[in-house]
């Protein structure tokens, strides 16, 4: 994808046979950094390798920054009124299981062009269920299982990555196979691939999980949404399981003071993280990351464990 040598407000190109029109290329959505649109872009232009796998079948939210990160920012569920006709969605009926009162035409991110013209709206951070849409834009049963761990300060994700290590350890007993990846923000999520025959069952597996291990070290792990009680504790978030709900997409920007990413990283980095800076990764170092090596999630999609 090229953007032409000259600054413009609106530039046409072509990606991958698709016609798109990008505006305002020099507008500073990071304004710390000076990380503009085109940065934007031409972060999700070269990650969409490996993004892709991640969120392609899923009914995507977007939210969207369109004055950057120290502006107003708005989640888009239903698909903008002037996107192009080939951009893919999803008809989805909202609330847990489809049972809410509003139908919402989610963008499916399934191709590097609806990628591009996406981030070209601004939507600089992309959340996506656990679960896919089927050819009748039905929703298929949870493929993956998370637990969502968020440090209360003074906790950082130190102490979220000693609590993703037991986790490890119980979701290993029960034969899933678990990964892990930053938030890109203060947090991290542990996923599985999972298989189950009822929208339910992930998050009575996480919830009950959670519990157990809230229950064995109540001074540093939390499975209820008190925030008088976060203080120094790893909060397991087990109702992202919620099919309603939404997590941000492995590697998604953030609207962070800096353009940092929601990585995924390797058990041995998880093991020796000592410091919160040793987890923090920019749209510069995962980009770095991906030249060096593979996409360290980069199988999640595959071999399904029964749960």
């Amino acid at each position: 994808m090229g953007t032409g040598a000259k600054p413009a407000a609106e530039v046409a190109v072509d990606v991958q046979g698709r016609r798109l029109t990008l505006s305002n290329l020099d507008k500073v959505l990071y304004p710390e950094t000076g990380f503009a649109k085109r940065d934007v872009l031409d972060y999700y232009q070269r990650v969409a390798p490996a993004l892709l796998p991640h969120v392609r079948e899923r009914a995507a939210t977007l939210i969207r920054f369109p004055d950057g990160v120290g502006g107003g920012s708005f989640f888009e569920k239903n698909i903008s009124r002037h996107a192009p006709d080939w951009v893919p969605t999803a008809r989805v009926v909202s609330g847990a299981q489809g049972r809410g009162r509003a139908t919402n035409h989610h963008v499916r991110l399934d191709d590097l062009p609806t990628l591009v013209w996406t981030a070209n709206l601004a939507a600089l951070e992309l959340h996506v269920p656990q679960w896919t849409v089927g050819p009748g834009d039905e929703r298929r049963c949870p493929d993956l299982l998370v637990f969502d761990l968020d440090p209360g300060e003074p906790a950082t994700i130190v102490e979220c990555c000693r609590v993703a290590e037991q986790l490890r350890e119980e979701v290993g007993a029960d034969g899933l196979r678990p990964y892990p990846k930053t938030s890109g923000s203060k947090g991290m999520q542990v996923y599985c691939p999972v298989r189950t025959d009822r929208p339910e069952r992930t998050a009575e597996y996480a919830k009950d999980l959670a519990w157990r291990m809230s229950a064995a070290a109540p001074d540093r792990v939390l499975a209820r949404m008190a925030r008088a009680e976060r203080h120094g504790k790893v909060f397991i978030d087990w109702s992202q399981n919620n099919t309603a709900k939404t997590t941000v997409a492995p590697y998604s920007l953030r609207a962070r003071a800096q353009p940092t990413v929601s990585t995924p990283v390797t058990w041995a980095e998880v093991l020796a993280c000592r410091r919160p800076a040793d987890l923090a990764f920019t749209s510069a170092d995962v980009l770095a990351r991906l030249a060096d090596g593979p996409d360290p999630m980069a199988d999640l999609h595959t071999d399904p464990t029964p749960l």
